[in-house]
């Protein structure tokens, strides 16, 4: 990856891939409601700023449940970002089992745009690419 930062704080960091064109998000370990909708947002505000229509997710550093955001970015954020150009989005799950509960959840509430989620980096990477 050839990655130009955007944005970086203690909850993630938002960087643009330029060789592939996508965003590439990756989250840090404590998540809450409040962490995850702030850190959707800045990725919703990102992407439409680089008119991106790929984000590679990589939540492996991700180590606490945030089920209690799952339904709100199902609803209410992935249309927002698909309304924003988002048309593919690689979901790296994380390790922890709370986690991965969490986006599974996020992942029922989702109809648009397409989401998949990988358990590793390089295959999420690969699919994303031949999209």
């Amino acid at each position: 990856m050839a990655l130009r930062l955007l944005h970086e704080d203690h909850t993630l960091t938002i960087s643009y891939d330029y060789l592939n064109d996508w965003l590439y998000v990756d989250w840090q370990a404590h998540q809450d409601l409040l962490s995850v909708q702030a850190g959707c947002l800045k990725m919703l505000e990102l992407l439409k700023v680089e008119r991106c229509r790929k984000v590679l997710n990589d939540n492996r550093r991700v180590q606490t449940i945030w089920s209690e955001a799952a339904e709100w970015g199902g609803r209410v954020w992935f249309p927002a970002m698909a309304e924003g150009g988002l048309e593919y989005f690689a979901w790296v799950y994380s390790p922890n089992i709370y986690s991965r509960l969490s986006t599974d959840l996020t992942l029922q509430h989702t109809l648009k745009p397409v989401v998949v989620a990988f358990d590793n980096i390089d295959t999420a990477t690969s699919w994303l690419k031949q999209m």
